[in-house]
């Protein structure tokens, strides 16, 4: 979103602060919800500025690895810490390849607020020397910074050589396409409209989209989901095209029990329902945001059992009586969604991997006991990391009692930018699909012996 010139210091000056909290550990959605609360956004000069305090967080995020080492390069002392998310900013929207503002704009806006916020008033014309000298310096700059990773990749070392390491022939395609905005993809309720006939209702709004799955449309240019006809009607759902493999892999009948397990916010629950009359659980272990769960089958017309419940404890929720389906859609480093959430490359750490890894066996474990003889269980992740797909789906292999492998799509590496195209199931590991724009998902499906 772009902002008329007066209201852009309030907004960089606003999100540096959500950055200085993700610095801090927080993420960012939180930190912005924190923001939005602590600050007033009234007044004329301000309409529409919460929208573009998340825009320039958000791109932020996507380029702080370059205006960190930018800023260290250009600053005498590392700077206080609002300062430094201040200048963060302003850096990263300098050095962004098609930037949302000129470079007059920019700097002219970010000595405005530095001056404006009390804890930067008095280095306001050291923000201005640094921005100037980028201005000046740019070329020697770029050549100085030519073989550091993080500020050419913008994420963390260690990341980056996991990606190399796991996909030698893939790595800089991943993270190129977690560094792109995201499309706004739709996910249509075949059994209320068909895709042509929606795709005419967008028209008939002037917005043009494309069919891109099965079920799966998307936008030529997103737009807030007031704007999006049938959204409140329940016709169509946000989801990316890869989410969307989730529910047509149960290979779902009318009649069945079936547990969506961390299911919250609800997304992969409401296409369940689209799908077949079963009897679903939508299980979660934040009773906070089971509400989102409530809402969106509520939108939806549809509605499930919603529990609150650990995964991994069916002792503590679980009926006894088995299920035929399982989704499993457990808790992961979400790496294949950084175009989504950039602030995720900054906060993890390579020790949450082991972590992680651990608390997918031990849900996915507890869960196949609650599956009935000749049920599925899909497991799933938003990871690009090996350790939390192909090698976790062998594991099971091994040690989950009475398991068989059945084909899945495996690994779906992301991919941004490309023809959108049909969706077609690759075969069962394949690296790459033909959805031409998604997520980077893993999917493994495996069936209990009767």
């Amino acid at each position: 979103m772009r902002l008329p010139r007066e209201s852009l210091a309030f907004a960089m000056s606003t999100a540096a602060q959500a950055v200085e909290r993700v610095r801090a550990g927080q993420a960012l959605p939180q930190a912005l919800d924190v923001v939005f609360n602590q600050v007033q956004l009234t007044g004329a000069s301000h309409a529409g500025t919460r929208g573009a305090v998340q825009d320039i967080a958000y791109r932020t995020l996507r380029g702080l690895g370059k205006a960190q080492a930018v800023l260290h390069e250009l600053a005498a002392r590392p700077p206080a810490p609002r300062i430094e998310a201040l200048l963060t900013v302003a850096l990263a929207l300098l050095l962004e390849d098609s930037p949302a503002y000129t470079e007059f704009t920019i700097v002219d806006q970010a000595v405005r607020a530095a001056a404006a916020d009390p804890k930067t008033s008095q280095a306001r014309g050291m923000v201005n020397a640094i921005l100037r000298r980028l201005q000046r310096e740019r070329a020697s700059l770029d050549m100085a910074l030519a073989d550091d990773v993080v500020a050419q990749w913008n994420y963390p070392s260690w990341w980056i050589e996991a990606v190399r390491d796991a996909w030698p022939d893939d790595w800089q395609h991943i993270l190129q396409a977690g560094n792109v905005r995201p499309p706004l993809t739709l996910r249509v309720d075949a059994a209320r409209v068909t895709v042509p006939d929606y795709l005419q209702q967008l028209a008939s709004h002037a917005l043009g989209g494309r069919q891109v799955g099965e079920r799966a449309v998307r936008l030529d240019t997103p737009v807030p989901v007031t704007r999006i006809p049938g959204f409140a009607e329940g016709l169509v759902s946000v989801q990316d095209a890869g989410a969307q493999h989730a529910a047509a892999l149960l290979d779902l009948q009318p009649g069945q029990r079936v547990l969506d397990a961390c299911a919250a916010p609800g997304g992969k629950s409401g296409h369940i329902l689209e799908l077949a009359p079963v009897q679903l659980t939508a299980l979660d272990s934040d009773a906070v945001r089971l509400r989102r769960i409530d809402e969106n089958l509520a939108r939806l017309g549809r509605s499930a059992n919603v529990i609150a419940g650990d995964a991994g404890r069916p002792e503590t929720w679980w009926d006894g009586q088995p299920f035929d389906r399982i989704l499993a859609d457990v808790p992961c480093s979400a790496s294949g969604i950084v175009r989504r959430h950039p602030d995720i490359r900054w906060l993890r750490r390579p020790e949450d991997l082991p972590q992680l890894q651990a608390v997918q066996r031990r849900i996915v474990s507890a869960l196949w006991t609650t599956l009935a003889p000749g049920g599925k269980l899909l497991y799933v992740t938003c990871s690009i990391f090996p350790t939390e797909g192909e090698q976790q789906a062998r594991w099971f292999e091994t040690h989950l009692q009475d398991a068989i492998r059945l084909q899945a799509p495996g690994q779906l590496l992301p991919q941004s930018g490309t023809p959108a195209e049909p969706v077609a199931d690759p075969p069962a590991g394949a690296a790459h699909d033909a959805m031409g724009d998604h997520d980077g998902f893993y999917y493994a499906l495996f069936q209990k012996r009767c």
